[in-house]
């Protein structure tokens, strides 16, 4: 049986077509935008990245949490049903990979350990912290937020209670990125992409 390609174009088809929420499709589309933009600037430094193209890891990113609607009530199943639908697709198993380490802690299909599965992670709330920053300005708009609010705001417990900033922070552990430039390449690649974010 000939597999459906997994192509940018047709993974947003599957995004829309599995959930309604206009914001929770604004995260997986920011998410699938940062990690693009991280594989620009990993390219940039010479990393190993494995043999994933710029397309493919933006398509991990928007695919991540697109199960989340048919899921939220039962977590054990979230990725375990995305994993599911791709099944219809000709996937690269690096990116099934990346998938199945997103919701580790509770899913448990395999835990992080390339670059791109550790970015995810760790961009992952990262991105839905950057909207809460640029929902409390005036304007609330990405284009007003700097990467020194956004890192002063991780000290502030009672700001975007339910972010988990270890998460994030660990950052210069598993990808050898100081916080300060990962917050500064998420943020461009959301910034770049305000409009389709809604922001």
């Amino acid at each position: 049986m000939n597999k459906n390609p997994l192509t940018l174009d047709s993974a947003q088809k599957l995004l829309f077509s599995k959930m309604q929420n206009q914001n929770l499709r604004r995260h997986c589309i920011g998410v699938g935008k940062t990690l693009a933009a991280f594989w620009d600037f990993y390219k940039s430094e010479n990393r190993q990245m494995g043999d994933l193209s710029k397309e493919e890891w933006e398509i991990v990113g928007m695919l991540h949490d697109s199960d989340y609607e048919f899921t939220k009530d039962n977590f054990t199943k979230h990725v375990v049903t995305l994993i599911e639908w791709l099944k219809d697709y000709d996937v690269k198993e690096e990116m099934l990979d990346a998938l199945k380490t997103h919701n580790s802690k509770i899913a448990q299909l395999k835990k992080p350990q390339t670059l791109l599965e550790w970015t995810l992670e760790c961009c992952d709330e990262l991105t839905g912290f950057i909207v809460a920053v640029a929902l409390i300005l005036p304007d609330k708009k990405l284009k007003s937020v700097i990467v020194d609010s956004v890192v002063k705001k991780f000290g502030q417990p009672a700001f975007a209670r339910a972010v988990n900033r270890n998460q994030i922070t660990q950052c210069v552990e598993k990808v050898n990125v100081p916080v300060e430039k990962f917050v500064e390449v998420t943020l461009k690649a959301m910034q770049e992409n305000s409009e389709e974010l809604g922001l």
